[in-house]
């Protein structure tokens, strides 16, 4: 079995392990008991050494660099954007108001969840683009569109070719509507895309320099190496979501060096998702790797931190 063995918590990796080695951790809830709660929560080291110990025998991990070592370097950059004055007072009234209510929900996050997890959308919405929130503020500007449309007539200018990654369909729309007006051929990929294969010809075979693909829909089974550049126009809390997207274009048959930008809007909830992904990427990185151990799963605090 190959694959992604944990992404958010470790009891993903018990799910896989439950199938490939039953014996090994035999109740999911002995193993959450015994090795998550300690580990995730309490960053008990003693603890995440012996499941390494455990895991030696049935994990074999190759990395990218140990099986394509000839693959051109990726070289990624996080560009933090300022929210237009007008953008931004409207942002800070829907953060004050979401933040009211998420934090009366969360005596009882379990059950609320829903609820909680509606506000947070909502904000990382508006980070984007307060149009999405409320439509009749299509006027107000949004930063993201304006940076990534000078970076495509940059880089197509120069003979390269761009995907762009959103989780929010209705955001790529918006970006597809900018790159069409410019008078830039590109092809759009989403979950409701019918003719998929259609999309990924038009990119791959017909030439248009710019891909633009909803996250989830272009997080695998694409082979992608005519990109150099890659646009993630929205933070996602799961690292490995991004890097699976990002790797359409980083992988064996790509001859150039790839460019990762991440446009996280400066001062907003956006900032907080990205240290969030981190703590995920720690946790992946200190059990099926090496290293001390620094991540918890997400908490209550955790929820608060996103709206400070």
């Amino acid at each position: 079995m190959t694959g992604t063995p944990l992404e958010n918590t470790l009891m993903e990796l018990w799910s896989l392990l439950s199938i490939t080695a039953p014996r090994l951790f035999a109740r999911a809830g002995r193993f959450e008991a015994y090795y998550r709660a300690p580990i995730e929560r309490e960053g008990d080291a003693e603890r995440l050494a012996q499941l390494r110990r455990r895991l030696r025998p049935v994990m074999l991990r190759r990395t990218k660099e140990q099986v394509a070592a000839d693959l051109p370097e990726k070289l990624e950059q996080v560009l933090e954007l300022e929210l237009h004055p007008r953008h931004r007072a409207l942002y800070e009234t829907y953060l004050a108001r979401e933040r009211q209510k998420v934090l009366g929900l969360l005596e009882d996050s379990a059950r609320n969840r829903f609820e909680i997890l509606r506000s947070i959308t909502l904000l990382r919405q508006a980070s984007l683009d307060v149009a999405l929130v409320d439509p009749t503020r299509a006027r107000v500007p949004s930063i993201k569109l304006d940076a990534l449309m000078e970076m495509i007539e940059e880089v197509v200018a120069d003979g390269h070719r761009v995907l762009v990654f959103s989780q929010f369909t209705r955001f790529l729309a918006s970006a597809r509507e900018r790159v069409a007006a410019a008078d830039i051929a590109y092809a759009y990929l989403d979950g409701r895309t019918r003719r998929r294969d259609r999309a990924i010809a038009a990119f791959r075979e017909d030439g248009a320099p710019v891909f633009l693909i909803s996250l989830k829909a272009g997080g695998f089974g694409l082979n992608l190496t005519e990109a150099d550049y890659c646009v993630v126009l929205d933070p996602w809390w799961n690292p490995a979501t991004e890097a699976q997207a990002v790797d359409r274009a980083h992988r064996i048959g790509q001859t150039r060096p790839v460019m990762v930008y991440r446009f996280v809007a400066r001062d907003t909830i956006e900032e907080r998702v990205m240290a969030l992904k981190a703590r995920k990427a720690d946790l992946f990185e200190n059990v099926m790797g090496g290293g001390e151990f620094d991540a918890r799963a997400l908490s209550a605090e955790d929820i608060r931190e996103l709206l400070a």
